[in-house]
């Protein structure tokens, strides 16, 4: 296999401003604490981790031919991230979210209609399918907001032999539920929403009556982020429930794009699940220690001093 992982999904700018204060200062001005640019978009922030944490990873999203496609795309190539499969165009504009973050960390974001853009990753199966693992960002967002995009990406995958992460988002422009892609499901060997999504999709309010929900239409394991309250597994056969690191969050932008990176892998490295999901919830937490999701991570080594200091 030429990469360990392949992310498709998501790329994006994110213009982070954080402890804005809502009191003006003129008739048309304001002040925060801080505002930066950063890339951001659950592929780039999932390739990024993985290809630090020692992964050989490659990518596949879309740029638009602007300044804000040019800065991620010299971000991944920085890091080593593979960049052949990018499709770019002067069609559509690089998507730029702004993002609001508070004082705990916490945080709104503002989309528009660049998110919409749905590229054709089922059109290039052989960009995503040289790959042990195969890790979708933003399943129920363009381009995964289309049924038939999914299973013939998901579908591609496995008959690849790869092993299938897929996180999810909370529609946006386009509302599919599980019921809409119940065929696809199956086909997904790990899930990871966080504790909002696992509500919306699921219904339930319980971490563990989530994750049944997403077994029974099929996923074969399941991992539901809880932010401070840390994270929970479950598979058929395993439930771990692992509390969050004790860390001053300073924003929590990408942490679970981190967890997934970590986790992944470390899977790949024939980690026990246990010890892949210690090692993800360690990557998520030295995420939120720094503006922006790729700040605070820097290599494997940092995370393993962690571990072992928890």
């Amino acid at each position: 296999m030429k990469h360990d992982i392949i992310c498709i999904g998501t790329a994006l700018v994110d213009s982070i401003i954080r402890g804005f204060d809502p009191e003006p200062v003129s008739a048309t001005g304001y002040r925060a604490e801080s505002a930066s640019l950063n890339v951001g978009g659950e592929a780039v922030n999932v390739g990024l981790a993985a290809a630090k944490l020692g992964a050989s990873t490659g990518i596949l999203c879309f740029l638009g031919t602007d300044c804000a496609g040019d800065l991620i795309l010299q971000t991944l190539m920085d890091n080593g991230v593979d960049t052949a499969a990018i499709v770019r165009t002067p069609d559509h504009p690089t998507p730029v979210t702004t993002m609001f973050v508070n004082g705990d960390g916490s945080r709104k974001s503002i989309t528009n209609g660049a998110h919409r853009y749905n590229f054709h990753p089922e059109e290039h199966p052989e960009a995503f399918t040289d790959a042990r693992a195969l890790i979708l960002g933003s399943l129920f967002r363009a381009p995964f907001n289309d049924p038939g995009i999914i299973h013939s990406v998901l579908t591609a995958a496995k008959q690849a032999g790869q092993i299938v992460f897929a996180d999810t988002k909370l529609p946006n422009f386009k509302v599919l539920g599980l019921e809409d892609i119940k065929d696809s499901l199956p086909l997904i060997d790990y899930i990871t929403p966080n504790e909002d999504e696992a509500k919306y999709f699921s219904g339930k309010e319980d971490p563990e009556a989530m994750a049944d929900v997403f077994l029974e239409a099929g996923v074969k394991n399941v991992i539901i982020k809880l932010g401070a309250k840390g994270c929970f597994f479950r598979s058929r056969d395993k439930r771990i429930a692992l509390d969050a690191c004790n860390i001053s969050v300073v924003d929590a932008t990408g942490a679970g794009d981190n967890l997934i990176a970590g986790f992944a892998s470390e899977i790949l490295r024939g980690a026990t699940v246990e010890d892949a999901l210690k090692f993800g919830n360690v990557c998520g937490a030295i995420c939120t220690t720094a503006v922006g999701a790729s700040t605070a991570l820097k290599n494997r080594e940092q995370v393993l001093m962690l571990v072992n200091a928890q």
